[in-house]
C-alpha cells in the first residue's frame, strides 16, 4: 500500500516520541551495556527482522531514535506499506554497539507498534476486498501519537476519518441529547456549516435516519445497526447522495457483511486501540 510521503509533521511527531522514549528509558545511563567497557565500542549492525508476517510501518521512527542518539546509520529494506514475511530483514542500523543497544528498545517499540496497526488494518482491508468500501480509523488513538498511527492505517490500505474535533462536525448521541433531540438539531447544524466543515450525524435506527437526512448532512453514521438494517439505510443514503458509514461492533468476522450491505465506509477503533504489536526483533551482528 502507498501511504503517501513521510511528512515533516510525521518526522516531528516521531522525533518527539523518540526523545521522550529515550529519556524514559534512561538510554544514556545504560548500566548493562556500559559495563562491557571497550567491548561495547565495537562497530556492529542491528537487523530488524520480522518474526511473523506483517505490514511494515514506522522505519522513519527508528531513524529518529538514532538521530537523537547520534553516530548511527540506518537503511530501510522493506518500504512502509509493504509485506514482510517471517525471517525477512526490514532494515539495518549500523554503529557502535553501545549506541545501537541504547536505542534498541525504543526503536523496536515504535516500529512494532506502527507495523501492528498497519497489519491489523491490512486484514480489515483484505476482508472487504472487491466491495469498494473504505476502512476508516477513528480518534481512538494514543495521545500524542495520532499522526503516526493514522499514517500506519494508510500503510495498511485504510483511510483516515477526521483528524480532530475541528475537522468535521460529527453530531453523535450525546450532542443530539444535549441539543434536546434530533428535531432540535437544525440550529447547531446551520451554525457548524457556516464554519465551512462537513456535517455528519449519527443515527441508531430508521426513524432517526429519516430525521437526520432532512438536515442535509454530507455523511450519516449508522451506529451499532445490524447488517440487515444497514442494507436498507445504505440504500436510502445512496439515493440521496449521502456518504453512509457503519460503525460499532465491527470485527474481522462480520466486516464483510457490513461492506456487502452497501455502505460507503466502515469505521472501527480496533485499528488503533486493539492492534497487537507486530512480532519483530532486533538482532545484533558484530565482527568476530
Amino acid at each position: 500500500m502507498n501511504p503517501g510521503p513521510v511528512t515533516a509533521d510525521l518526522r516531528k511527531s516521531a522525533a518527539g516520541a523518540a526523545a521522550a522514549g529515550l529519556a524514559e528509558d534512561a538510554a544514556t545511563a545504560d548500566v548493562t551495556t556500559g559495563s562491557l567497557g571497550a567491548s561495547a565500542d565495537v562497530r556492529g549492525t542491528l537487523l530488524a527482522v520480522a518474526k511473523k508476517p506483517c505490514t511494515v510501518c514506522g522505519w522513519f521512527a527508528v531513524e529518529e531514535v538514532y538521530t537523537v542518539l547520534g553516530g548511527a546509520e540506518t537503511v530501510q529494506e522493506v518500504p512502509d506499506g509493504c509485506f514482510a514475511g517471517p525471517g525477512q530483514v526490514i532494515g539495518r542500523v549500523s554503529g557502535a554497539a553501545l549506541t545501537l543497544l541504547r536505542g534498541e528498545r525504543v526503536a523496536l517499540n515504535l516500529l512494532a507498534r506502527l507495523s501492528g496497526i498497519a497489519t491489523m488494518t491490512s486484514r480489515f482491508v483484505e476482508a472487504v476486498s472487491g466491495t469498494g468500501v473504505e476502512i476508516l480509523d477513528t480518534r481512538k488513538t494514543t495521545p500524542g501519537f495520532r499522526a503516526m498511527e493514522r499514517y500506519a492505517v494508510r500503510c495498511g490500505g485504510g483511510a483516515n476519518h477526521r483528524f480532530d474535533l475541528s475537522s468535521m462536525a460529527l453530531f453523535k448521541d450525546n450532542h443530539i441529547a444535549l441539543a434536546g433531540g434530533m428535531r432540535f438539531l437544525a440550529g447547531p447544524v446551520t451554525r457548524a456549516r457556516k464554519l465551512g466543515v462537513a456535517i455528519e450525524i449519527e443515527v441508531e435506527n430508521a426513524a432517526q435516519l429519516a430525521e437526520a437526512l432532512e438536515l442535509g448532512p454530507e455523511r450519516v453514521l449508522l451506529d451499532n445497526m445490524p447488517p440487515g438494517e444497514v442494507r436498507m439505510a445504505a440504500s436510502i443514503c445512496r439515493s440521496r447522495g449521502v456518504y453512509c458509514e457503519a460503525s460499532g461492533g465491527v470485527n474481522l468476522e462480520n466486516v464483510r457483511a457490513y461492506a456487502e450491505a452497501g455502505v460507503s465506509g466502515i469505521s472501527t477503533g480496533a485499528l488503533t486501540h486493539s492492534a497487537p504489536a507486530a512480532d519483530i526483533s532486533f538482532e545484533l551482528e558484530v565482527p568476530r
